[in-house]
């Protein structure tokens, strides 16, 4: 039977180039996939899937708007996969919509995104995916110091961690370091007592 998987990892763990990955080897077996991104990832172009590593593919975008079940039940019932990437900016609706895709077709749907955003807290799509994926896996990173990276920390033009502000902001690793939550707690403590020891 098919399952919805979530696999999921902080900032540059190679989410997107498994992504792509997964889909050759299904394409290698001459299944058809549907690849999806939601339509607010514009870094590398609305209708491009691209990893760091330079490996890109055509997509399907979708807004917040859109109800993915009709989308593939009007289109692409003719597609033996579904795969999704940045699944984190996905509306709950939507994640359930997918489900349905899983249940009604027998159809396998791979989630690859982000779990929590800059400041750690579960973005709404991840947060559905954790509660109704039959497959959730973790792809790890590793943080600066060698443990496993957890944080995603969002970084301004002046290389300090950003503590506040709107939940998404589009970026790569130009934006985002990923980070183990001490090396985190303890580099926003150190600015911290930068910026009291400079009043």
């Amino acid at each position: 039977m098919a399952k919805l998987y979530f696999k999921y990892g902080a900032m540059g763990c190679s989410k997107t180039a498994q992504a792509l990955i997964t889909k050759f080897n299904y394409e290698e077996r001459n299944m058809k996939v549907l690849l999806l991104k939601p339509a607010i990832d514009t870094r590398d172009g609305v209708s491009v899937v691209k990893s760091r590593i330079g490996l890109s593919k055509p997509c399907l975008a979708i807004s917040d708007s859109d109800n993915v079940y009709e989308i593939y039940k009007t289109n692409y019932t003719d597609c033996q996969v579904v795969i999704v990437d940045e699944c984190q900016f996905l509306t709950p609706k939507q994640v359930d919509q997918l489900d349905d895709i899983v249940i009604d077709y027998n159809v396998p749907v791979l989630c690859f995104g982000l779990a929590t955003d800059f400041l750690t807290h579960l973005f709404p799509g991840s947060k559905r995916l954790f509660e109704i994926a039959e497959s959730v896996s973790e792809i790890k990173s590793v943080c600066k110091c060698g443990s496993k990276a957890t944080v995603n920390a969002r970084i301004d033009d002046n290389g300090r961690i950003v503590t506040e502000g709107d939940q998404i902001c589009i970026g790569g690793n130009d934006r985002y370091v990923a980070m183990c939550r001490r090396c985190y707690l303890k580099r926003i403590k150190e600015q911290n007592a930068s910026v009291n020891k400079d009043e």
